[in-house]
């Protein structure tokens, strides 16, 4: 039978070390006691998942999800922690899964760790040269035209490299995706190793295995993913994602320069068939004989047995007053499991933030309507599964005082930003307070057009893409611009990207123009009436660019990219989205790459 308990929690998918939390208090104390060096202890701190930010003595704590898999239990840990430890009272979900926390003191860490790791959630690895947070498809297990669930094999991938010895100092930070389907919603164009799950048949028997591209990226020089192998047999996956992290932990050429140090750059500039060659050059050699135990390391959590009966979904039940607004939100928000008589629901997440009560709220939707049983998703949202058809109207009734029940996911309204000069040193502008101008503009002008409404919008407050600029239709990355001795925060433009699922993954063209900050929300209305007035029947946003190019919508915004004077009138363009003081580019030197 199952209880309340079953719903929420699961089996850890990252074993927990009570040594490493107490060997992080005895160096964090050390470091603040000035007996550490700062660089050592640094490299250090990252592996358990604690970063410095841009403000002194401020530190954030980035947790690991595995495929974006949460429960309620660990819902309330980080309630705990938005409450506790967090100035800001909430906790951001990334554009990788994570959950991250910010503005806590260096001597709190170790406190802060430890009511995580109580609730079965894990930071190991989450930041540093090493294997990050392993991504996946939110809607594996569940997703109709899935050949398998990718779930099990993804936290197999998670122990398999977590901690181990091969993967403690690699060149840089290396990036791993499981998509569900050949669908792709996970992205693996952009990661340094993605896996599709696909299903052959051998002597009459099912053989599952997997797709396998690599040396995918953004930043500042973004690479797509090249093929790798066709079809991978499960039971050797792990064999070939380690040929491939041998190859990049030995390419000492890639340890002289940092900012060119990912896989990508060794992948491109050797071609693809010659990183295949190398990789079956590994693949001979004796390490590879020794094959891992994938069923000791399987992740192993049935889902629907945790769920309720299923049930189909009646709108004519709805009160008719609701029913208009529920019905909306069912079309943009509700999807069928291949499961009869189950929903997900994608629930928007504005700017992915979330305060402790909306942790709280949502471990009880989960616990109360569902499995017990969410995942995050990278357009920074989150997936509650599990929902039998009958639920569906209490969850959005009770996702309403939460503010997370609104429709549109994956939508113009729906948008995407890192959190920029917020918290990051590397950040040039403040993304987040963009991300709330530019939705505060498109609510004033209540698109409803349902062309435009698939328009998708991402932000990154510098050139690094966390906000995976490259890929909305409409991207933005901080920059700066001058006058005389006068700073403008401002923001570059690409035309073209693609990130919604079912189409094929792509970057956009950078316009040759800059944008000051204060005038985006403008040119997002003028960008938007550029489309619909010169789009043909049935003509979507990046069709319409491929047709006419860039150079429409560059006219269209000339007069803004033009660089304010100072002056009375203008000095509002001087000052940066929800802050004080006139802008001044202070960036500060990242440590990824410590």
């Amino acid at each position: 039978m199952t209880t309340t308990s079953d719903r929420q929690q699961a089996p850890h998918v990252i074993p927990l070390i009570e040594q490493e939390f107490t060997d992080f208090k005895t160096e964090a104390a050390e470091f603040l006691a000035g007996n550490r060096d700062e660089k050592k202890f640094i490299g250090f701190r990252l592996k358990q998942g604690v970063y410095g930010q841009r403000q002194a003595a401020r530190q954030m704590t980035r947790v690991k999800l595995p495929f974006g898999g949460v429960t309620p239990m660990q819902l309330e840990g980080f309630a705990q922690v938005a409450e506790r430890f967090a100035p800001l009272g909430k906790g951001h979900i990334t554009t990788r899964q994570n959950i991250q926390f910010h503005h806590f003191r260096l001597a709190e860490a170790y406190d802060l760790l430890k009511v995580l790791a109580a609730h079965g959630l894990s930071t190991r690895e989450a930041c540093g040269n090493v294997v990050r947070n392993v991504t996946g498809d939110p809607w594996a297990g569940i997703r109709p035209e899935e050949p398998f669930d990718i779930t099990p094999y993804a936290g197999a991938f998670v122990r398999y490299w977590v901690r181990n010895p091969l993967s403690q100092l690699l060149p840089r930070k290396f990036k791993v995706t499981f998509s569900a389907s050949e669908v792709d919603a996970a992205m693996t164009a952009i990661h340094d190793i993605g896996f599709i799950p696909r299903v052959r048949v051998e002597s009459g028997k099912e053989v599952r295995g997997f797709k396998m591209v690599v040396g995918g990226g953004l930043s500042t020089m973004a690479k797509e993913a090249v093929l790798l192998s066709e079809f991978v047999p499960v039971d050797q996956f792990l064999t070939y994602s380690e040929a491939v992290i041998r190859i990049f932990e030995d390419a000492s050429e890639l340890r002289k320069d940092i900012h060119k140090a990912r896989l990508k750059f060794l992948v491109h500039r050797v071609g693809a068939e010659a990183f295949r060659k190398m990789v079956d050059e590994r693949l001979a050699q004796d390490w590879a004989k020794q094959v891992p135990p994938l069923e000791a390391l399987m992740y192993v959590d049935d889902e629907r047995a945790l769920a309720p009966a299923p049930s189909t979904l009646d709108v004519d039940t709805v009160p008719a007053g609701d029913r208009p607004a529920f019905q909306k939100w069912v079309d943009d928000n509700v999807r069928a499991h291949r499961q009869a008589g189950y929903y997900a629901v994608e629930a928007k997440v504005p700017q992915g933030d979330l305060t402790a009560p909306q942790f709280r709220g949502l471990a009880q939707i989960l616990t109360t309507f569902g499995a017990g049983r969410a995942r995050m998703t990278q357009d920074q949202n989150i997936v509650l599964r599990w929902i039998p058809g009958a639920n569906l109207y209490p969850v959005w009734q009770a996702l309403q005082p939460l503010g997370l029940g609104g429709a549109g996911v994956q939508t113009i309204e729906d948008v995407v930003s890192c959190p920029g000069t917020d918290s990051c040193k590397l950040g040039i502008t403040a993304s987040m307070g963009l991300n709330r101008a530019i939705t505060a503009q498109l609510q004033t002008m209540n698109i409803t057009d349902p062309l435009t409404r698939k328009v998708l919008i991402n932000i990154s407050g510098c050139p690094n893409s966390c906000g995976q600029h490259h890929l909305g239709n409409i991207g933005f990355h901080g920059a700066a611009m001058k006058n005389d001795d006068r700073q403008i925060p401002a923001y570059n433009v690409f035309l073209g990207g693609m990130r919604r699922e079912g189409e094929k993954l792509q970057f956009g063209s950078v316009a040759r123009l800059r944008i000051p900050a204060k005038r985006v929300p403008v040119a997002i209305e003028r960008f938007i009436s550029v489309y619909e007035g010169g789009r043909e029947d049935g003509e979507e946003f990046n069709a319409f660019v491929d047709r006419v190019g860039i150079k429409p919508f560059e006219t269209a915004v000339q007069d803004l990219s033009v660089t304010p004077k100072f002056a009375t009138d203008s000095f509002q363009e001087f000052i940066d989205w929800e802050r004080e003081g006139l802008y001044v580019l202070e960036r500060g030197e990242g440590e990824c790459a410590v």
